[in-house]
């Protein structure tokens, strides 16, 4: 399943905030990287933390992180005059951009942003001209699921609204690369709990009415967890034969927890496979790591999937 993604040229990047999904998406990238293939990563938080985990700062232009990696930020404004651009002098767009019309405008038309921010993704893909080398993968890791639905079904409306106009032809573009399987892929990242996976059952039905489908569901921070009520029920016999052992009954509870948190995510789990359509990759919890290091642990771990995998883990990224 891993290596069927990382044939796409586009991998969109769904799911709530706090369920990890920049770390899913560096990895991701990191994985594909090692692999040899030239990998981008586009950022819609401002702070760029994938960026910054590697020492970076944010940039609305590509910054090398790694051998065949890099990063940058996608800015509303920014993208905007960006895409403006590709269709109208540069002595006019300065004229334009200093309007407080134009100040309005951006600020006011959050669907206009929203197509535009789609379209520079979609750029980096088909429409960077030579001698810049072409990205083999871009992934972008969108905004939090209520944001990132709205991106994405603003071009499949903005097609039609706008018509035969510039904006209705990029409209219409950006939509045909997202609804094309060969080339693109919506992922939706989730943990657990609760309003996590209400929101991933919500992506894959707003994907689905747009008639794509989800391509896969990263399940993260899965319980590792290995015990099971036998053994809770052999260390009580323990504790009670050997008065020394005090604290057997405070590690049997620590060891319930685990078991419970293990149900829960099976449930979860079920309960994902049953309504969407889709494979759903687990990702074991990586207690105690962060940036880099939990980029690299998490990428060997998705490695060890793919084919060759071990020319495919490379060596270890910088910390």
């Amino acid at each position: 399943m891993i290596a069927n993604l990382m044939r796409r040229r586009l991998l969109v990047m769904l799911g709530k905030g706090g369920v990890g999904r920049s770390a899913v998406a560096a990895a991701v990238a990191l994985t594909a990287s090692r692999g040899g293939r030239r990998t981008l990563i586009i950022e819609a938080d401002p702070r760029a933390p994938i960026a910054g985990a590697w020492g970076g700062r944010p940039s609305f232009d590509p910054q090398e992180l790694a051998p065949n990696l890099s990063a940058m930020m996608l800015g509303g404004q920014e993208s905007l005059e960006q895409y403006l651009s590709f269709v109208a002098p540069r002595a006019v767009l300065r004229a334009v951009f200093s309007t407080r019309i134009y100040q309005y405008f951006v600020h006011a038309a959050p669907a206009v942003r929203e197509l535009t921010m789609m379209g520079k993704v979609c750029h980096e893909i088909e429409r960077r001209k030579a001698p810049l080398k072409p990205w083999e993968l871009v992934i972008f890791d969108a905004p939090a699921s209520g944001q990132a639905l709205s991106m994405i079904r603003t071009p499949f409306a903005a097609g039609g609204a706008f018509g035969e106009s510039v904006a209705g032809t990029e409209a219409r573009n950006i939509a045909a690369l997202l609804s094309d399987l060969e080339r693109c892929a919506i992922v939706a990242v989730t943990t657990a709990e609760p309003l996590a996976v209400a929101e991933t059952l919500e992506i894959g039905h707003a994907v689905a009415a747009l008639q794509i489908k989800l391509a896969a569901v990263f399940f993260n921070r899965a319980s590792d967890a290995r015990f099971t009520a036998a053994d809770i029920a052999r260390a009580a016999r323990l504790g009670e034969r050997d008065p020394a052992l005090s604290d057997i009954e405070d590690l049997a509870e620590i060891a319930r927890g685990d078991i419970r948190r293990r149900t829960r995510d099976r449930r979860a789990l079920e309960l994902l496979r049953r309504r969407l359509a889709c494979g759903v990759i687990e990702v074991a919890e990586r207690r105690g790591r962060a940036g880099v290091e939990l980029y690299d642990d998490l990428a060997r771990r998705l490695a060890a999937e793919l084919p060759l995998a071990g020319d495919a883990a490379g060596t270890a990224a910088p910390a």
